[in-house]
């Protein structure tokens, strides 16, 4: 039994197991339907066991890659060049966003009768956001897995071993300890995600089903469309002619992290997952991956401003606003901060979109018929633009990488072996 496994489970590449659970737990819940609510533990417990890691995972791999650093110069040459990419990423896909929505005009004839509204809540100012991200009390930010929050006291202890330097060497080694030990434990949690996968695509579609995008069959297509562009175009151009590195190798190798992006609807869940990727498959430096990968957690959401842009021009359309060249500059502007400060959790980017359209002057009670339309075919859509936001992650991860000299070009170029 042992051997059967081995032979035909184990030894199989994981993204393949991966992909065999996504089309098995599609198939399944279109036979069974709702009664897919009954599996749906499983990919919980999946979701649940690498959220668990997530927290002491972006800890120690900050604290230890500034640490491993051994020049603060290098600190400020990663983190600048870092921010920049994730920045104009982001705009870029806002500018998707908005082209795709001027295009397809789904909101066209919008008719919003029979919808409840939904009200989630007013989005924080730029200055609460920021204010949040310096923590009164670090144990209770990790604690309550605020990634901003101990991201800036992460960057801060390693600074600070950093500066200290030789009498600080024991330090940096228990640091470059925990986070190879929090990396085994992701490998380990990895081999589950198979059966994750199948549960939740399981779940989604019994519960939602294909159906759904009746309703919102051109915004979906808007979406798919955009990201399949951000991703393949922008992303893919990227690499190919900033990095001066090949396509092919790069989407081959990240197969695992796009397919646990799609199936948990989480930028943060998929983190553990793309530093792995990049390490093992990518060839990136632990320095370079462990700095810029944590940080495009919260940074780096393309889909999410894509999406939020589309819903903009949804919204306007609906309500028959014709929108001015300065509106759909506040707007884009507005996306970018949007996005950047959406908490990377499933549907959180619909938390946000008051802001945007604000900037249109929709109402409160606009809002929320918006979100009470959009809301119960979210989760669908949510699937899909995740993805450019965890290849975005590692785009900028092999890019940055490569301007430092920190990326192995034979092992990026090499097929992983499993």
């Amino acid at each position: 039994m042992g051997g059967f496994v081995r032979r035909y489970w184990l030894e199989v590449t994981l993204w393949k197991r991966i992909l065999l659970g996504l089309v098995l737990g599609t198939a399944l819940g279109l036979v069974i339907g709702e009664q897919a609510m009954g599996i749906k533990w499983v990919g919980d417990l999946f979701v649940r066991l690498i959220r668990m890691i997530v927290t002491p995972l972006v800890f120690f791999s900050i604290v230890s890659g500034i640490a491993g650093m051994g020049d603060v110069k290098r600190l400020g040459s990663i983190g600048a060049k870092t921010l920049v990419m994730y920045l104009a990423l982001t705009a870029v896909a806002v500018s998707v966003g908005l082209s795709l929505g001027t295009l397809f005009q789904p909101g066209a004839g919008m008719d919003f009768v029979g919808t409840s509204p939904q009200v989630l809540g007013a989005a924080p100012t730029l200055g609460e956001y920021l204010m949040s991200i310096v923590p009164l009390n670090p144990f209770a930010a990790l604690n309550e897995g605020n990634i901003p929050a101990i991201i800036f006291f992460a960057i801060l202890i390693g600074l600070g071993i950093l500066i200290i330097g030789e009498p600080a060497a024991p330090a940096a080694r228990l640091f470059q300890i925990g986070s190879d030990i929090m990396l085994v434990l992701v490998r380990v949690i990895m081999e589950l995600a198979p059966f994750g996968v199948f549960a939740l695509v399981a779940w989604v579609m019994g519960t939602s089903g294909p159906s759904t995008f009746v309703h919102v069959f051109l915004l979906a297509v808007a979406l798919v469309l955009g990201c399949a562009i951000q991703t393949l175009i922008v992303h893919g151009g990227v690499i190919r002619l900033i990095a001066g590195l090949p396509v092919v190798p790069f989407f081959r190798d990240i197969a695992d992290a796009v397919i646990v992006a799609f199936s948990t609807s989480s930028s943060a869940a998929v983190l553990p997952v793309a530093m792995r990727v990049a390490e093992k498959n990518l060839g990136v430096s632990h320095t370079v991956a462990s700095t810029t990968l944590p940080l495009g957690t919260t940074l780096s959401m393309d889909g999410t401003a894509l999406y939020v842009a589309l819903l903009a021009m949804f919204s306007a359309q609906a309500f028959g606003v014709d929108m001015t060249a300065a509106q759909y500059l506040m707007v884009g502007l507005v996306c970018v901060v949007v996005a950047v400060g959406t908490a990377p959790v499933p549907s959180a980017s619909l938390f946000m979109l008051a802001a945007v359209l604000q900037v249109i002057g929709l109402t409160a009670e606009q809002t929320a018929l918006v979100v009470g339309f959009i809301l119960p075919f979210d989760r669908i859509l949510d699937m899909t633009r995740t993805v450019p936001n965890a290849t975005s992650d590692l785009v900028v991860a092999v890019t940055v990488a490569k301007w430092e000299g920190e990326l192995d070009e034979v092992a990026y170029r090499a097929k992983p072996v499993e």
